[in-house]
């Protein structure tokens, strides 16, 4: 049998998903591969995905789009990436339904596993580094970035921001990094010590972002909370300044006045990992996914784990995943 997360409405997910039993998927055909699943990542997209869906559901849907397994089986005549052999070890992405043991994924969305990454680096190798690539390419959009411009980044001790600031690190790219509490200021600062950080516990917050920018101008920010803390990097950004939103996390609207847009000519941009694949070329996939497996390699010690489940643990997991202070990703083991 093949065990699967699935949910037919939308709501609190730890309240709508489920594990069905099905029977174990048939020999991959023409431009498929078979994976046997090792390890899943809870994404808090994955969760605002559930939360968000429209109504009852007509069938149950397969939940989550990233994973690493083991190949079983490649499809007759199927083309696949270099490296990808039966035996060894893949990343999945976007491949919906991979909160499942076993995974009839598409060959392009299937990518070898360098062995130098742990299986808990793997189950994480594609979504987080993928949206760190297509952040920098949004920021270096703008004339300014990567010369006299400085990026700001609210939620830095996430796990995609820990990988943007181990990035701009190796690229010498400037960078202020904003959290919400003094213990998560000390903690990247331990992870980090060259780099800039500031808790909005402190009222002034601000303008201790404007004190170790020392002068130079915010370019670009980004930020995956939305509500108040956007509004606040658009205050910063200088004129002709970028604010690039990647998540939601914030319930509260972004109120933005016109004047602020008009008078200091801002930029707001709305970016989402789901939209990757259908608006990236095939070769800038491909460009993607070996930046985001050079991420991972540089940058491994950035991939921390928050904990790993069970898969009869599912509403444990989906609880811990949006836990506040939650530091690394949660995983699910699905065997």
């Amino acid at each position: 049998m093949n065990r699967r997360v699935v949910y037919t409405r939308g709501g609190p997910p730890a309240d709508v998903v489920t594990v069905i039993e099905e029977p174990e998927p048939a020999a991959p055909g023409g431009g498929q591969v078979l994976v046997r699943t090792t390890a899943f990542p809870v994404h808090p997209g994955d969760l605002q995905a559930i939360e968000a869906y429209p109504g009852e559901a007509a069938k149950p849907v397969p939940a989550g789009v990233e994973a690493t397994g083991v190949v079983e089986a490649i499809g007759p005549g199927t083309r696949v990436a270099p490296g990808v052999e039966v035996g060894g070890r893949v990343a999945v992405f976007p491949q919906p339904g991979a909160w499942s043991q076993w995974i009839v994924a598409d060959a392009e969305v299937v990518v070898a596993v360098p062995d130098e990454l742990s299986d808990e680096v793997a189950a994480q190798m594609l979504v987080n580094p993928l949206t760190t690539v297509m952040l920098r390419r949004a920021a270096e959009e703008h004339p300014a970035f990567g010369y006299d411009g400085l990026l700001v980044q609210t939620a830095a001790g996430s796990s995609v921001g820990r990988l943007v600031t181990g990035a701009s690190q190796i690229h010498n790219l400037p960078l202020v990094n904003v959290v919400r509490s003094a213990r998560g200021a000390d903690e990247l600062r331990k992870r980090f010590p060259d780099v800039p950080v500031v808790s909005t516990e402190h009222p002034g917050w601000a303008d201790e972002v404007r004190e170790a920018a020392g002068g130079r101008p915010v370019s670009v920010a980004f930020d995956p909370i939305g509500g108040k803390p956007a509004e606040s990097l658009l205050d910063l950004l200088a004129p002709g300044g970028k604010l690039v939103v990647y998540g939601q996390m914030a319930e509260e609207a972004i109120s933005v006045p016109a004047s602020t847009l008009l008078h200091k000519s801002l930029t707001l941009r709305g970016k989402n990992i789901g939209r990757w694949m259908s608006e990236a070329s095939a070769e800038r996939r491909a460009s993607d996914v070996a930046a985001a497996k050079l991420i991972a390699l540089a940058l491994k010690d950035q991939f921390d784990v928050a904990a790993a489940y069970a898969l009869d643990q599912l509403a444990n997991a989906v609880e811990h995943a949006v836990r506040p202070g939650k530091v690394g990703t949660v995983l699910v083991h699905p065997w």
